[in-house]
């Protein structure tokens, strides 16, 4: 028993170390100037390349969170450590021979595959492995994607060095090699396997273990409303923090008045908080619950952007952005702990995929959506307030799944009295 839990930290590490590979997506703007400046690229094309990797990365954990639940992780794993690997080392061929199209297929559509499969595989095995800490276990391995910028920013020097081909096959040899050690240590739990403290509380009975709401397949979770109610909160969340994202820094520069040096640095902070909002909302989770923290996201968010487009001083205009930081990487930390106490651990894997398609489709609208509101105002005032008003429809959204989530409880105890009484009465 001992073992076990000793093991399931070798794991959690190693789930941090896949994640802080596939990370290395969001440093893709440190590759943007030099393609630019080498192959006379223009950014719109250099920037679709990441904008497919996302789109298939959330198509690709959607159409194989199946095959990670029925092959396990080491297998999966693996999977996307071949994937990724050779869609970023690739990249170097496409740059050598000047072929945009080869850079999508690369970077895009193979390294986004590897993207999907690599994301949703640590996050299925670690919360079964921490049925007593979800939140802190997949805010670990999450964070670790949050934070994966700060590591492969000094790509810059290297790309500086030896140049972007050389740097793209070396990044992709280092990314597979790390990946794939990593994916020999994740292992499911045995069968039947639960924490010490389980085993301890479970012989008291005074204490009450939590209890996931149900125990359902992927097929059958999608008909349900509680897993519509989490794609649509989740797609609002990443839909305007991306959106914020993208603008950040001409943003800062007209409403709070900050200089282009000031504007850089604050985007660096985003990344950070970014990751701090992983961990940190994810292990809140574990003690006011998944419903408290979510709703307390779009409160949060609500204020923030009706705040914004009069935030004129800079250090309020950077510490509402931070705060928006904070719960956009926290959606995705908290996301899966909040699947398994809806849906239980059994297709996990196969959930956590379909919902991440939110994530596709609001990398696209997002960006979209924003610069189309300012092109048609000149003002970034009315799209603020469009978001806000997102916000309190996913708030409203949040308060709904709640009384669906008290109702089933109430109704699974009603039904669990009737059976005991049946059973005693025989």
């Amino acid at each position: 028993m001992v073992r076990a839990a000793q093991n399931r930290w070798a794991i959690a590490a190693a789930a941090v170390a896949f994640h802080l590979m596939i990370g290395s997506a969001y440093a893709w703007s440190v590759f943007t100037k030099p393609l630019m400046a080498q192959l006379g690229w223009s950014q719109k094309e250099v920037s679709l390349a990441f904008s497919i990797a996302i789109f298939a990365l959330g198509m690709s954990a959607a159409f194989m969170g199946r095959f990670v639940e029925r092959h396990g992780p080491r297998k999966s794993g693996t999977l996307a450590a071949i994937f990724f690997g050779t869609g970023v080392a690739g990249s170097g061929l496409a740059v050598a021979l000047k072929s945009l199209p080869l850079l999508y297929l690369f970077y895009g559509l193979i390294g986004g595959i590897g993207l999907g499969i690599g994301y949703i595989t640590p996050v299925s095995t670690l919360v079964k492995w921490f049925p007593d800490r979800r939140g802190l276990a997949t805010g670990l391995a999450i964070m670790g994607f949050g934070f994966a910028s700060l590591v492969s920013g000094p790509a810059a020097v290297l790309i500086e060095r030896v140049g972007i081909a050389p740097t793209f096959a070396l990044l992709g040899a280092v990314y597979f090699a790390v990946m794939l050690a990593a994916a020999q240590v994740l292992t499911p739990p045995p069968a039947g396997w639960v924490p010490p403290r389980f085993a301890q509380q479970a012989a008291d009975s005074r204490k009450r273990l939590p209890v996931d709401l149900a125990q359902l397949t992927a097929a059958e979770a999608v008909k349900t409303r509680r897993f519509w109610f989490l794609w649509v909160m989740l797609f609002i969340n990443i839909t305007c923090g991306i959106a914020i994202i993208s603008v950040a820094s001409p943003m800062g520069q007209e409403i709070a008045g900050l200089s282009p040096l000031a504007a850089a640095s604050m985007v660096g902070l985003m990344g950070l908080f970014n990751g701090i909002g992983r961990i940190g909302w994810a292990s809140l989770s574990d003690y006011i619950g998944r419903p408290n923290v979510y709703t307390a996201f779009f409160i949060l968010q609500i204020g923030a952007f009706l705040l914004l487009p009069n935030a004129r001083e800079a250090l309020l205009f950077q510490v509402l952005v931070f705060a928006i930081m904070t719960c956009y990487g926290g959606g995705f930390a908290t996301l899966p702990a909040y699947i398994g106490d809806l849906f239980g651990t059994k297709e996990l894997g196969a959930v956590h995929g379909y919902l991440l398609t939110a994530w596709a489709l609001a990398g696209v609208v997002g960006p979209i959506l924003v610069s189309s509101i300012y092109d048609a105002t000149k003002s970034y005032a009315g799209t603020l307030a469009i978001f806000a008003a997102l916000f309190a429809v996913a708030l409203a959204v949040s308060l709904w799944i709640r009384a669906d989530i008290k109702a089933l409880r109430t109704q699974r105890q009603a039904t669990g009295a009737r059976l005991t009484h049946s059973h005693i009465s025989s």
